[in-house]
């Protein structure tokens, strides 16, 4: 039988089939994917072949083949610094939730999210959420914002899970896709989850006033079908998610309005910083590229990642104090 890993708790994994029948497996013997060195070979969102074993009287299925990944989310895991722990598989978007203010989502991390989507291979769109508290002064830089992204190729969206606005439109662009939120604590994932689906009833939790962080509220990832005909994967918080192992010729290729330019630049491995005869840094001159970007190009080109500690896709996502300065 075929089915899609819908729940991973460590040592038993939810299959559902495509006749939505449910079998709670286990893996058969070891499995090794090529290339990955990761303490976890299944994850949510993998398609597997599993059978039934017939030596219990439970139906408890035995997973003995794991389908080829269009893509998957990795982090370092937490005790083995050399593997890595698989977050999720063959996810189709990932959906950055922004808030201009409490909390204030910088440009840096925006950028850092969407090279690593990009190097990824997923899909992400920026969600503008929190858009009923907006004065006149945070409607102007989400505008400008969403000018800049838009420009690039990105799609964006303004949000109130509050008020219900957008929520139709953010149905249309989940329907039929296996969908991933993140952003920081307090962007309001969980609430604006429950929005789309309240019959889900994720629970939420205020951002404490002392730390201004949010708490974890799951602990273990799970996929959830929703009824416009869309799945969305819930995953607990995790630390360490940054920018994956890149070579620096290889970053601005993930900056797409950079790669459009890099071969009018002088030399092939041009890293746009002091050489001459630049596309990158002659297109900044002529404001063709917003110095966000770019300045957000060089911190990642510089190994500028410890002081950020990330808790991607849990609503949990935090700059420290030294990088918000």
């Amino acid at each position: 039988m075929t089915g899609i890993v819908y729940k991973s708790t460590g040592s038993y994994y939810t299959v559902k089939t495509e006749e939505n029948q449910v079998y709670e497996c286990r893996i058969k013997g070891k499995f090794r994917i090529k290339g990955i060195k990761s303490t976890n070979p299944i994850a949510v969102g993998d398609i597997v072949d599993f059978e039934l074993d017939n030596t219990t009287d439970e139906e408890i299925g035995q997973i003995h083949h794991i389908h080829d990944r269009k893509n998957y989310i990795v982090r370092k895991s937490v005790n083995l610094s050399k593997q890595t722990h698989i977050i999720a598989a063959n996810i189709d978007v990932v959906f950055l939730l922004i808030t201009i203010n409490n909390p204030p989502t910088t440009t840096s991390f925006i950028d850092r999210f969407l090279v690593t989507a990009e190097a990824y291979g997923i899909e992400a769109v920026l969600i503008f959420n929190k858009i009923d508290t907006y004065d006149q002064a945070m409607q102007d830089e989400q505008l400008y914002l969403q000018y800049i992204y838009s420009q690039i190729g990105y799609k964006c969206i303004r949000v109130s899970a509050q008020e219900g606005k957008g929520i139709e439109q953010l149905k249309e662009m989940m329907k039929e896709k296996v969908s991933m939120f993140s952003g920081h604590s307090g962007v309001g994932k969980s609430t604006l989850v429950n929005a789309l689906e309240p019959s889900l009833q994720l629970k939420t939790k205020t951002i404490s006033e002392q730390s201004k962080q949010g708490q974890h509220t799951t602990t273990f990832a799970e996929m959830y079908d929703l009824s416009f005909a869309a799945k969305i994967i819930d995953t607990p918080g995790i630390k360490g998610f940054g920018i994956v192992d890149m070579e620096k010729e290889e970053i601005s290729g993930f900056f797409p309005e950079f790669f459009k330019l890099k071969n009018q630049c002088k030399f092939n491995n041009c890293l746009h910083k002091d050489e001459p005869h630049c596309a990158i840094k002659k297109a900044l001159e002529e404001d063709k590229i917003a110095w966000s970007r770019y300045n957000s190009y060089l911190k990642i080109l510089e190994g500028d990642d410890e002081h950020y500690r990330t808790d991607i896709y849990n609503d949990d996502r935090i700059a420290s104090d030294e990088t918000r300065k």
